[in-house]
């Protein structure tokens, strides 16, 4: 699913109201009447809404589910906020046919609004066409809407809130409990510093025309679940061990043999023929122990790595779980980016060697995958700004060593070479718990040895990551979830 720029959506309303052809209010009809639907199914009882309209197309948008409410006999207030004069046309043409239907009350200050006390809020005051912050009477009336107690749905976008940038400090914006968006979603929705002002998302279908998204050009895209069966390999009646590749996992050191118990059981989880893991002498009773699918090879070191075998007879490598950064390790990790070059996948303490040794970048294979949380990828590239900028440095570096970033969050942003950007739909907060990213690295890595392409390892492995996170949290909770929970809940079926 393409993420577009505000500019792209209004082009693409405008080329749907000109080829299908539809007027302008027919299709604000049509998105309100499927906002109407969405906003039915999330309440059991349907309560009172009160509903306030600005006087662009979001406030039309308001205006004509008001109508399409007040026509179904559920209970409707409707407050226009007139904070300038005159209106779009589709908001007028609305404003006359909920006449029919409502009285809306007008309100020119704070005086003149008469809070609710229940009933739920829908936020129609701006859309996506917001130039500069909110000020003045619509400003106030946002402060009233954030201060109360009742649920708030926003129509399309949250009232103030940039679709396409992080806004600055101290802008006044909605912050709704549920944001219905039309066709698409805003990039705004993937980034964390947003996440007040989105709440829970969801998006809507409005009837626009498929060869119009394909028109628009965009680095932004939303895997979804739809489009994964396609990218899911069926294993042949005659397939053998060695179908399915012969992965290597350079993992642990004393005292964190965990992280090499929980990547060597997610690869094994995760459709790998054969699994040879190597580690510290302290961990081979470990891994034999809890992990007996594994082969295991062990450096002559008791406690961290100090050499690397012979990485040429496997099908996909995976570094850095528990590793530490000593610099024998360092030797080592350097060692086998000199002698080997098919994409793998570096994670935790590799990651960490890479920050204290710029020059190793220009080693990495191309389309080594490396799956960084945001401290990592701090160290890695420096501060950013914001999460906007962060991944826009991850483009840029992505670009340069030809390589993939998984940048670890909510919306984990899968960054491709060529520039693009995958955000993910899946997971939930009980994963923010230690040995979840060793997982995912153990999941990668199995999909790298089966022959997935590095593009589709990784972001079939982010969502199936984040899926079996889903899972678990609904089996347990999301704060009972833990690392091993994530494993058990792995499912690959088309």
């Amino acid at each position: 699913m393409k993420i577009l720029s505000s500019k792209q959506v209004r082009a693409l309303d405008a080329y749907t109201i000109s080829n299908e052809p539809v007027s302008s209010w027919q299709l604000m009809e049509r998105a309100s009447r499927a906002f109407v639907q969405c906003l039915l199914s999330k309440f059991e009882e349907v309560p009172h809404f009160h509903i306030f309209c600005g006087k662009g197309n979001n406030g039309g948008d308001g205006l004509a589910i008001a109508r399409i409410l007040a026509e179904r006999g559920h209970p409707v207030s409707v407050y226009v906020v007139e904070y300038r004069e005159g209106g779009t046309p589709d908001f007028l043409e609305n404003l006359v046919k909920v006449g029919r239907h409502l009285k809306p009350k007008f309100v020119f200050s704070e005086e003149d609004l008469t809070w609710p006390e229940h009933g739920v809020i829908i936020d129609a005051l701006l859309g996506t066409g917001l130039s500069k912050p909110v000020e003045g009477l619509l400003a106030a009336v946002i402060l009233r809407i954030n201060a109360t107690r009742l649920p708030v749905v926003s129509v399309d976008i949250a009232s103030g809130l940039s679709a396409d940038r992080i806004n600055p400090a101290g802008d006044v914006i909605v912050r709704p409990d549920c944001t219905v968006s039309f066709q698409l979603p805003k990039l705004c929705f993937m980034l964390p510093e947003c996440a007040p002002y989105v709440g829970e998302w969801q998006v809507i279908d409005i009837g626009i025309l498929e060869e119009g998204i394909e028109r628009q050009y965009s680095d932004f895209f939303l895997t979804t679940r739809e489009n994964l069966p396609h990218l899911i390999k069926k294993r042949g009646k005659y397939s053998h061990k060695g179908t399915f590749g012969h992965a290597l996992l350079v993992a642990g050191s004393y005292g964190r043999m965990g992280a090499a118990m929980l990547s060597a059981r997610a690869c094994l989880r995760s459709g790998v023929g054969l699994l040879t893991a190597y580690v510290p002498r302290c961990g081979y009773q470990v891994l034999q122990t809890g992990a007996p699918e594994t082969m295991v090879l062990t450096d002559p070191d008791d406690e961290v790595l100090t050499s690397i075998p012979d990485a040429r007879q496997y099908s996909a490598i995976g570094v850095g779980p528990g590793i530490g950064t000593d610099e024998r390790t360092y030797y080592a990790f350097q060692m086998l980016l000199s002698n080997f070059s098919a994409p793998m996948v570096l994670d935790a303490d590799a990651l960490n060697l890479l920050a204290q040794y710029p020059e190793l970048m220009k080693m990495l294979p191309e389309n080594t995958i490396l799956t960084p949380h945001p401290r990592e990828f701090q160290r890695l590239a420096g501060k950013t700004a914001n999460s906007l900028e962060a991944i826009g440095v991850a483009r840029d570096l992505a670009e340069k060593y030809k390589i993939i970033f998984c940048l670890k969050g909510a919306h984990t942003a899968v960054v491709l070479p060529d520039r693009r950007v995958y955000f993910n739909p899946t997971g939930n907060p009980g994963m923010a718990t230690g040995g979840t990213g060793d997982v995912l690295t153990g999941i990668i890595v199995a999909l790298l040895a089966q022959g997935y392409a590095p593009d589709i390892a990784a972001r079939l492995g982010v969502f199936k990551h984040g899926e079996a996170g889903d899972r678990a949290a609904a089996i347990r909770s999301e704060a009972a979830v833990i690392a091993s929970d994530l494993i058990e809940n792995l499912r690959w079926g088309k």
